[in-house]
């Protein structure tokens, strides 16, 4: 995922970046490095949080996928608020500059991840891949789905196709993450998830 994200950062860093004269050419690289490690960092302090509900709605584009519905959205803003401030500390750069920067270069690289991982036909990304790796603190693509124990493609395409929406999913799993490691009906989970419930709820009934 971190060659895919950072391809994505310099797809969308020619004028906020490279063209931008409040950073040296020597820095560019390196800033684009700060970018990505505020988004990795932020991604994976939501999935090993337990937030995987909100990341899942961001993922499958529920969550709107315009720069200003990127923006407001509450993981996004918290991955660009760490952003600034690495930017600011690392580089000097004033708050002005460095919230232009991310500004214009996050919904852009959130905007393409989203199109990636929510597309079925994309296999450069899939919702196994990002979620699985960030539970399981990596980012190997091919160990994702053993790491996070679950197959979140099935839910994931399932929301980017519109074929359900945070509120079944909430009715249905309840907290993705949270709990014991059974349900009240004994049955196995697998980080709190009740695999079971969850996929019978979603899937049974529709």
């Amino acid at each position: 995922m971190l060659e895919q994200l950072l391809g994505l950062i310099e797809q969308n860093s020619q004028e906020a970046i490279v063209q931008n004269p409040a950073i040296p050419n020597s820095q560019n690289e390196e800033v684009m490095q700060t970018l990505l490690g505020s988004i990795t960092g932020g991604l994976q302090n939501q999935a090993q949080s337990g937030n995987i509900q909100g990341l899942l709605g961001l993922l499958s584009g529920n969550s709107g996928t315009s720069s200003n519905g990127l923006m407001n959205n509450p993981i996004v803003s918290s991955i660009a608020t760490n952003a600034i401030n690495a930017i600011m500390q690392k580089f000097g750069i004033n708050s002005s500059a460095a919230s232009g920067i991310v500004a214009s270069v996050l919904p852009g690289v959130i905007g393409s991840l989203i199109s990636k991982v929510s597309n079925s036909n994309d296999s450069s990304l899939d919702f196994n891949s990002v979620l699985g790796g960030l539970l399981g603190g990596g980012t190997n693509q091919a160990a994702a789905p053993q790491a996070s124990g679950f197959d979140f493609n099935q839910i994931g395409y399932a929301m980017a196709d519109g074929k359900l929406d945070m509120n079944d999913l909430i009715r249905v799993g309840g907290s993705l993450m949270g709990g014991s490691g059974k349900s009240d009906s004994g049955q196995q989970q697998q980080g709190g998830l009740d695999l079971g419930g969850l996929l019978g709820g979603l899937f049974g009934g529709k």
